[in-house]
């Protein structure tokens, strides 16, 4: 498209600045701009005494067109929500900034309109580690009144933990209390999220677009995205296994499986630091036992979902349904259509502690025989269950390394609790039903919040005891093909070192040939005092923290409660002592390290 100065009202140089500037624009762009040229119309002639409603039909937004979408993401998901909600904004003429709270300037809050907040809810009641800063700021002394702040929240958590989708109620009462106003209510999502988190960003739309006195625009038709996979987490890709071996020596408290997957014909792509979605399938003996204690039969066909997919029942409750966990909103659900009085004293106010220790280590199996049988149809009972979520498992492979496979390092979870024998969903599905051969449905969650630095020179110390040790595998393999010249520091920890040094033989060859620098190694059970990895790291503090000068970056990857939390503990302890400062200052030390992207976790 071409200006014509003769046909215009523009001068040369502003016609040759619009010919340049026109066929660089986006669609979304140019259905923006045009509503903006509008509104600066309409603007001009209520200036000059003509009645908006006059002026060629146009009304002038009685907002700013501009959408803010800050995200507390751990694991990804809530991050992969936030960015969709902002394409599909952008779509409908928006202008959308779209952003990790870790990174966002908390002093622009007071300039921002429209607010969308996207957060996890991490541990017992925590905020994501990206969101931690923001989180704080917005809950202390500093925080700004937004009077004219509109703002919506989606939380995601899972129901079985007692502090449900807490930082998303925490952000939402907080922007309450500071004078916000709500675009939509806030939805809690549990961890099948695809259908709440589709409404809320329609409702989201609804409220932004009432305000500008209007109606809510369809959706457009989603364009094909080149050179992306067809599969996702709604859509798994069913990966054939070509290996699963057991890491651990003969004689080993524990079994480490390494399985290797095929992506062959998959389009599935991931980054050192990616996670792998997996959904399993149940124990087909724990069905049965199921089935047997309410004497249902396993070939009646049920409903799943609102789409009115059907499945025999047996097939449902192996491969479809959640029967491992239960939550407070199951049991109340189950109190509910049972009218089980029992239930319901459980359930009672004030019983709060008494349904959390009833809750733990228990199943659905214990449910039905501790308070049934109910006289209930197969259909009402499954339609209370949860959908099967999927686990998520830190990659332990390079893709440049490994073209079409990915791998993965899965502990078995095996345990005795309330007189039976526990075992992990997918854990125990891989470590005993798994053949080379058998496949599992698959999908990529990218993590950008556990990633290689960008400068390939910058040195690295990666902390991963246990299974923990599974993406740092995969960054090794990564600094290999790329030839990355960064110092690497590895500290892993198990039980054994005869029986259970994980990969043990890649570590030696890494170190032999450079790729790795330095590991420090603790088995806690070979000597008399158990030594843990943050012992090690104590024992190299001064080292340590010479590197943390030179800009290195730390990873913790594993156990969150104790593992992660004494690593932290003992990191501000040798920035405290080797940089001679008081514990405030080293912990802002480490906040800033957080910060600059050079401290990250992925920690379960």
């Amino acid at each position: 498209m071409q200006l014509q100065v003769m046909n215009s009202p523009f001068n040369q140089e502003q016609a040759e600045l619009l010919n340049r500037l026109l066929p660089t624009l986006t669609e979304s762009q140019k259905i923006w701009l045009s509503g903006y040229l509008s509104a600066q119309s309409v603007s001009v002639l209520e200036t000059a005494g003509a009645p908006a409603a006059e002026s060629a039909g146009v009304t002038a937004p009685a907002i700013s067109k501009e959408v803010t979408v800050l995200y507390g993401s751990q694991t990804g998901n809530a991050q992969g929500l936030a960015e969709n909600a902002g394409k599909q904004l952008e779509e409908r003429g928006f202008q959308v900034t779209v952003s990790s709270m870790s990174d966002f300037k908390p002093n622009q809050l007071k300039k921002i309109n429209n607010l969308l907040i996207v957060v996890s809810t991490h541990g017992e009641g925590e905020p994501p580690d990206n969101a931690l800063s923001f989180h704080e700021f917005l809950h202390g002394r500093r925080a700004p009144k937004l009077e004219d702040l509109r703002f919506s929240v989606l939380a995601l958590g899972d129901s079985s933990y007692e502090f449900f989708c807490q930082t998303g109620k925490e952000f939402d009462q907080r922007l309450e209390e500071l004078g916000g106003k709500r675009i939509s209510p806030r939805v809690d999502c549990d961890l099948d999220y695809d259908e709440p988190a589709a409404e809320w960003l329609e409702s989201v739309f609804e409220g932004l677009s009432e305000a500008e006195g209007g109606s809510a625009a369809p959706a457009p038709a989603a364009a094909p995205q080149t050179g992306e996979s067809a599969y996702s987490r709604t859509n798994p890709f069913r990966a054939e296994v070509l290996e699963n071996l057991n890491l651990n020596g003969r004689g080993s408290n524990k079994e480490t499986r390494h399985v290797e997957l095929s992506l062959e014909g998959s389009g599935l792509t991931y980054e050192p630091g990616d996670s792998l979605g997996v959904y399993p399938e149940n124990d087909p003996e724990l069905v049965d036992a199921l089935l047997q204690e309410m004497n249902w039969d396993p070939e009646e066909i049920v409903t799943l979902n609102k789409q009115g997919d059907v499945r025999p029942l047996k097939d449902a409750l192996i491969s479809h349904y959640e029967i491992t966990v239960l939550t407070k909103p199951l049991l109340e659900q189950a109190a509910h259509l049972t009218g089980s009085e029992e239930l319901r004293e459980l359930l009672a106010p004030g019983n709060k502690g008494k349904v959390k220790a009833y809750m733990e280590g228990r199943d659905l199996l214990d449910l039905i025989r501790d308070y049934g049988p109910f006289s209930v149809t197969a259909q009402e009972f499954v339609s209370i269950l949860r959908k099967m979520p999927a686990r998520l498992y830190s990659i332990a492979s390079s893709l440049s390394a490994n073209p079409d496979e990915v791998h993965l390092t899965i502990g078995a979870v095996r345990y005795d609790a309330h007189g039976r024998e526990r075992k992990g969903v997918c854990s125990i599905l891989c470590a005993e039903r798994l053949q080379p051969g058998d496949t599992l449905p698959v999908y990529v969650q990218h993590n950008q919040n556990f990633k290689l630095p960008k400068d390939p020179e910058t040195p690295i110390i990666m902390v991963g005891p246990g299974t923990g040790v599974a993406p740092f595998r995969s960054f090794m393999q990564e600094r290999e093909e790329t030839g990355a010249e960064g110092k690497a520091w590895m500290f892993f920890g198990d039980q054994h070192f005869v029986t259970d040094f994980l990969y043990q033989t890649e570590w030696q060859n890494w170190l032999k040939d450079g790729v790795l620098t330095k590991m420090d190694v603790a088995f806690s059970r070979d000597t008399e005092e158990k030594v843990y990895v943050q012992h090690r790291m104590l024992e190299q503090s001064a080292e340590l923290f010479e590197w943390l000068q030179e800009g290195a970056a730390v990873y913790i990857c594993g156990d969150e409660k104790y593992m992660a939390h004494d690593v932290h503990n003992t990191l501000l302890e040798i920035i405290e002592k080797e940089g001679n400062m008081t514990r405030e200052e080293a912990e802002v030390y480490l906040a800033d390290m957080q910060q600059q992207k050079r401290y990250q976790r992925d920690v379960y």
